[in-house]
């Protein structure tokens, strides 16, 4: 039977809808960028810090769209995983985001024990892994990674500054030779308290201090007393802690009922940078810890950093705390916030300029073309990345700690002395629930 042209023309129009449709989907599709998130959104390390890094990676999304996108063309679609503070889940999520949801590059990771075995089965998929948080030096070492790249600080860094510090200040503040300060080095036993503990001793050994305790445990020990008999013990001046939050909790609560005292204690991060929650247990008995991390960006001198850093700074930290409602920005927002922001305006728009895709090897030969200068980002230090063939292939060749004080809602820069904002109180004053 032959067509009329009038069911020929509904047939062309029906067609003609179809390929408008798909055109239209195809465009869509193309000035869209999807981007894996995976943190710790509950379990225990969700309030250790995680939670925090998710919000402020999610701002900085926020903030690149609100501007039209990468190269104000291309909107980011952030596709959230929870990995429950679990490796496991951890891994199964990194996973699904590559292979269900055909997805090139994740942002993200809190746990270095997530960390290390993630970084190894992205690289195996020649896919894009940056971390944001995760700080164990063991992720990159001797691993010669092409395709993960870390902006953030590494473990090793953590020694540098607690040896530094003590070296710099033991005579003026202890009335003590670095050589007879005894320090004690604990630390929960995954990756990032094992890299941490081990910086710490090897730094602290070449600078001549005593480490007189180094003893790892598990991060949901039901009870630490015998490790606080064995500081007692050794009678340790000087504490080192790299742990989380439950188990910090726990340590703090038995050192005070068995009477441990200390001339300082230095946390390494995670749950001594979540301060609101140390004081809403413990008060003003943690006023003066040290905590080495890096720097939550509304600690610097804005003056110091690039033009426009300042203004990045209150802007993510009143979205931060709109978001959460939260009166203190811990450094984990920064963290989330930093590394996320160097992404998306300093590699992403060179992988589709220069390199013509968001495709990996696109990104990965836009990340090894970063070098952004010392106070080019809103945490004072640089991005150069180090390159394939280095013993930290893919890691920030730039990144530097501070060491930080707190006194109630007050905390100061108070190491290293030439970005230092206030002089370090050492040791313990009197009538501190832990000082000598």
């Amino acid at each position: 039977m032959p067509t009329s042209r009038r069911q020929l023309l509904k047939g062309t129009a029906a067609a003609a809808a179809t390929l408008s449709l798909d055109w239209t989907r195809a465009q869509a599709q193309a000035e869209n960028l999807r981007i894996g998130l995976i943190y710790d959104l509950t379990g225990p390390f969700a309030a250790g810090g995680s939670v925090a890094s998710s919000v402020g990676a999610q701002i900085a999304i926020d903030l690149v769209n609100e501007k039209g996108g990468i190269g104000g063309k291309t909107k980011i679609v952030p596709v959230a995983a929870d990995s429950q503070s679990k490796a496991d889940v951890a891994i199964n999520e990194a996973e699904r985001l590559i292979s269900q949801e055909k997805i090139d590059i994740i942002n993200g990771v809190y746990s270095s024990a997530h960390a290390v075995p993630m970084a190894a089965k992205v690289e195996q998929q020649k896919k894009i892994l940056w971390i944001t948080t995760a700080v164990s030096t063991a992720v990159f070492k001797d691993k010669n990674l092409q395709y993960v790249f870390r902006a953030q600080i590494h473990s090793d860094q953590y020694g540098q500054a607690f040896a530094g510090f003590i070296a710099e200040h033991a005579k003026a503040k202890l009335g003590m030779e670095a050589k007879d300060v005894k320090v004690a080095l604990i630390h929960e036993d995954g990756p990032y308290g094992v890299g941490v503990a081990a910086a710490d001793e090897a730094y602290a050994k070449q600078a001549g201090i005593q480490v007189v305790l180094r003893e790892g445990y598990s991060a949901s020990a039901p009870d630490l007393s015998v490790l606080v008999t064995k500081i007692k013990r050794a009678k340790a001046d000087v504490i080192s802690h790299a742990g989380y939050n439950p188990d910090i909790t726990l340590f703090l609560r038995q050192a005070r009922e068995s009477g441990l005292r200390f001339k300082m204690l230095f946390g390494a991060g995670a749950g001594y940078s979540q301060l609101d929650k140390l004081r809403a247990t413990f008060g003003p008995d943690i006023d003066n810890f040290c905590n080495i991390d890096p720097v939550p960006a509304q600690l610097l001198d804005a003056a110091k950093l690039a033009p426009g850093m300042g203004e990045l700074i209150k802007t993510m930290v009143s979205r931060y705390q709109t978001k959460t409602g939260a009166t203190d920005v811990p450094p984990h927002c920064s963290m989330g916030f930093n590394q996320t922001w160097v992404l998306l305006n300093n590699v992403l728009p060179v992988a589709k300029e220069k390199y013509g895709s968001f495709e990996p090897e696109a990104i990965r030969k836009a990340a090894l073309d970063v070098d952004i200068p010392a106070g080019g980002t809103i945490q004072g230090y640089g991005v150069k990345f180090f390159p394939p063939g280095t013993p930290l292939s893919g890691q920030n060749e730039r990144s530097t700690p501070v060491v930080m004080q707190n006194a109630g809602e007050h905390i100061s820069v108070v190491w290293p002395t030439n970005i230092r904002t206030q002089d370090p109180v050492f040791p313990l004053p009197k009538g501190s629930t832990y000082g000598t």
